[in-house]
Parts: structure tokens; sequence; C-alpha cells
């Protein structure tokens, strides 16, 4: 029987604290796992920016397991380095192609159910939102209020059904992703919606299912700074893809502006 290609991506930007423990998490489950859910499986890290350790962490790992990949790049953020890594992904000929970040906020298994439960359909995301998902712990107040109000904010704007486009662990097969990651236009905070965007405007079968999601501490993420951070990046994208995007372009000085005030 044909064993199925799988290709993990993950973007690691200064993660010398986190790296070590989530490489080995993940290949010590998916190496007990491989023979008998047939399964080829290689782990492709991109390091992007980073001026820590992140680098020898990984190639001393890289040493002990071949399934560890890794390419580092100087400049870019997480969605520069996630798109790099599916191009990598797609020449190497993997058949299922996903990202997942580097703090273990989904775990192995979590990221597994993904290649589990894609199917027939074009992509997978792990979502927070939908009914039998479990966050730990759960979210503040704060925090939902904002979750909701960034989802109807990116469901009204680009009339996608997805109830959380920004969960970080995403699978899709090869062939939705060769028509749909190049020339996008984000490569920071909204790579992945407009990766969404396109997918879904192509036609393409898109399924969440509930995840199992640890908010992990040192997180990196500052709610109130990345919340405007999104804000700006969804309005960006919106001008980008829209058929007034000629008369709207004035307005770009402006949101880089603002862009580069929150950044």
């Amino acid at each position: 029987m044909y064993n199925m290609k799988l290709g993990i991506i993950i973007p690691a930007h200064n993660e010398e604290k986190r790296i070590e423990r989530t490489l080995e998490a993940y290949l010590s489950y998916f190496n007990e796992i491989e023979k008998e859910a047939k399964l080829i499986y290689k782990i492709i890290v991109v390091i992007n920016a980073s001026n820590d350790k992140t680098k020898e962490i990984v190639e001393k790992i890289k040493k002990k397991d071949s399934h560890i990949e890794y390419f580092d790049l100087k400049k870019g953020g997480k969605g520069y380095a996630v798109i790099e890594g599916f191009k990598e992904a797609i020449k190497q000929g993997f058949d299922l192609i996903g990202f997942v970040d580097a703090d273990m906020a989904t775990s192995s298994s979590s990221f597994y159910d993904l290649v589990k439960n894609i199917g027939k359909f074009d992509g997978i995301l792990a979502s927070r939102y939908v009914s039998g998902a479990k966050l730990i712990p759960a979210l503040t107040f704060r925090r939902v209020v904002v979750s909701r109000v960034f989802n109807f904010l990116v469901r009204s704007l680009f009339l996608i059904p997805y109830r959380d486009t920004q969960c970080g662990a995403k699978l899709f097969k090869a062939h939705a992703l060769k028509d749909s990651i190049y020339n996008l236009g984000m490569t920071q905070w909204a790579f992945d919606i407009e990766l969404l965007y396109r997918m879904h405007n192509k036609g393409m079968k898109i399924r969440e299912i509930p995840t199992t999601w640890t908010d992990v501490a040192d997180s990196k993420l500052k709610v109130g700074k990345t919340s405007l951070q999104m804000f700006f990046s969804v309005l960006q994208l919106r001008v980008i893809n829209s058929r007034f995007r000629r008369f709207l372009h004035p307005l770009k000085p402006i949101v880089m502006f603002l862009w580069k005030t929150v950044g």
C-alpha cells in the first residue's frame, strides 16, 4: 500500500527556549506511529531572522534524527517562513503539507488528528472555536471578546466561513497549496487569512475540526499589540484584494504608517 508523504513546517523565530522540547515531542510521537500509520514524514524547521541559538539546537537534533531538515532565512516574518517552507515541501514531493507553531500549543497527537481527518478535503484547520474544542486554560474574558470580534471582522470582510483562521496548526494537500501560495501579498500576521481566502474563492473544500490547544507560558504574543497588528493586516489584505484597490491606493501610506506605529 502507498505510504503517504507528510511534511510538517515549523517556523522558528528566536525559539531557543522551546524548539528542542517541541521537536523531541513531535519526533517521539511520529516515529512511534510512522509504520502503523503508513506515513513517510519530515519536519522542516524554517528558522527566520533569529539571533539566538535556535539554529545550533536544530542542528544538534538533526544529527540524531534524519526526519529533521532546516533552512535559515535571514529576514521575513512568520508568514514568509511558512510560505517558504511550503514551497520547499512541494519541491520534495510531499502529499500532505502543514504547519504548526513552535510553542507546542498544538500537541503532536492533535496535529495528527488533522492527518487522520483530512479525507477528501483539500485542507483542514485545527479550530479553537468550534464545538468540542478544549482550551487549556480557558481563555480570559478579554481574549474571548477580542477573538470573537476579530473572527466577525474576518468573516464579514472576506465572506469565508471559518471560525478560527489564526490557530497555528493547518494541513493541506499539495495540489491545494500549489494553486494558492505563489504571489501571496501578506507575509506577516494575515498570511493564512489570504491563503484561506484564495482557496475558498477557488472552490476548495476546507474542513475545521475541534482541537486541544494549550496556552503556553513564555508566549511572545501581547494581546493588545498583536490585536492592533492583526487589525491593520486585515485592512491591508482587504485593500489588496478589493476590486476598488486602484482607487484605494492613496490610503496605502496611511495603513503602512499605522502598521509601523504598532509594530
